[in-house]
């Protein structure tokens, strides 16, 4: 007992009233690593590894389960902690990564795993910050708690800010680059290829320019080549999209395939709407831009114009209040 009492007393000198629960959280935040890295090196079991040798050799458990290669075995050891347990959270956060384009079968679990990582990371810094850096400096606990969480909570949610980012800006690639496609899937269907085939190439075609819309028609092409409902396909295309615009595209190409009118009518419309309402939106950009400009020339034009026109008053008036009296 003696003992711990010093090992007490030598971390509240050391790091004041919250020496102890910091050499805690520390100890603990070791035994997390160390647990982590015992378990990503994991010998595999010989029993699994011979069922994996026997399935390799049988040509019908092969395909059976060429759709479970892409998978992260080492992350799927930790499937419980990295994944929303509520199907809902876990659907949600599985179609906002899609949204940002990021489609892999681990995208869900490799984005808490960073977040985990990088809060881990940030707590690390500000305890480097305040103990190594600033040892000398006494802090309350106000500011120690500032110093320390802001760095771990600002570092948690980096990756939600980024997929965040990367959602808006892929939907803006695509809303700019869907009237070209459009036009070129018209073009296809007009001269006699069927939507799916208009589909492939159009995709072919925009993989320089817009590599995201592009991407995005593939997967429509291999759903639509594997036999999946072409209705589903279209809806599921708006969905992972989010883009108004393609969902009503789906919805034109739906309701045709389903009235039993002319797709190529159906695009002509459509397509001529997306081409004004690219005029439309640059119409708007370029109303907004006088304002803009407005509003930079006077923060950088007015203040050196009352400079140089007041300035010279100013001095003129110093120089007669501190002059001698006449």
């Amino acid at each position: 007992m003696q003992f711990l009492n010093s090992i007490q007393d030598f971390l509240i000198q050391r790091f004041g009233e919250l020496g102890p629960l910091i050499a805690i959280g520390g100890l603990g935040l070791v035994c997390v690593l160390a647990a982590a890295y015992l378990m990503l090196n994991e010998q595999e079991d010989p029993l699994k590894k011979l069922q994996r040798d026997i399935a390799e050799k049988n040509p019908k458990k092969q395909r059976e389960s060429l759709r479970q290669t892409d998978r992260n075995e080492q992350l799927q050891k930790f499937a419980s902690f990295l994944e929303p347990q509520n199907a809902e959270e876990l659907s949600a956060m599985e179609l906002k990564l899609r949204q940002a384009g990021y489609i892999s079968r681990d995208a869900v679990r490799i984005f808490f795993f960073a977040q985990m990582v990088l809060g881990l990371i940030g707590l690390s810094m500000g305890l480097a910050y305040v103990y190594v850096l600033n040892g000398d400096v006494e802090y309350d606990s106000q500011q120690m708690a500032i110093r320390i969480l802001g760095p771990g909570g600002a570092a948690y949610f980096l990756p939600k800010y980024w997929v965040t980012r990367r959602v808006e800006e892929r939907k803006k690639e695509i809303t700019k680059g869907f009237p070209d496609a459009l036009d070129m899937m018209l073009v296809c269907v007009e001269a006699g290829q069927s939507i799916e085939q208009s589909i492939i190439r159009v995709s072919a075609e925009l993989a320089a320019s817009y590599p995201a819309l592009s991407e995005e028609f593939q997967i429509v092409a291999q759903e639509m080549k594997a036999g999946k409902d072409k209705e589903r396909v279209l809806r599921d295309l708006g969905t992972r999209c989010g883009v108004q615009d393609i969902a009503s595209f789906t919805t034109v190409m739906i309701q045709s395939q389903s009235f039993g009118t002319s797709i190529a009518d159906a695009l002509r419309v459509y397509a001529g709407e997306m081409r004004d309402k690219r005029v439309m939106r640059a119409e708007e950009a370029a109303n907004k831009l006088p304002v803009k400009m407005t509003l930079a020339t006077m923060m950088l034009t007015v203040p050196p114009l009352l400079i140089i026109l007041i300035g010279p008053s100013m001095e003129n008036i110093s120089n007669l209040g501190s002059g001698p009296p006449g």
